[in-house]
């Protein structure tokens, strides 16, 4: 399994939540993009994904389904 590093602009930790998401006004219903988050930066990822109504589920960062991408 490759590296999961939080995708925060400029982080380099280690992430442990995979949020997934999509914008509705791009991606069809059955597409999941997916950020990855460390423990500090988890909040603040999933705020923006949440105010824009594109946030769909947070997971475990090694359980990120196989249909997400």
């Amino acid at each position: 399994m490759a590296d999961l590093v939080c995708s925060a602009k400029g982080c380099r930790a280690t992430a442990t939540v995979a949020l997934l998401w999509r914008n509705p006004r791009l991606h069809t219903p059955d597409r999941q993009k997916v950020w990855l988050a460390c423990d500090d930066h988890e909040e603040s990822l999933g705020a923006f994904l949440g105010v824009r109504g594109f946030l769909l589920e947070r997971v475990p960062a090694d359980q990120i389904p196989a249909s997400a991408g």
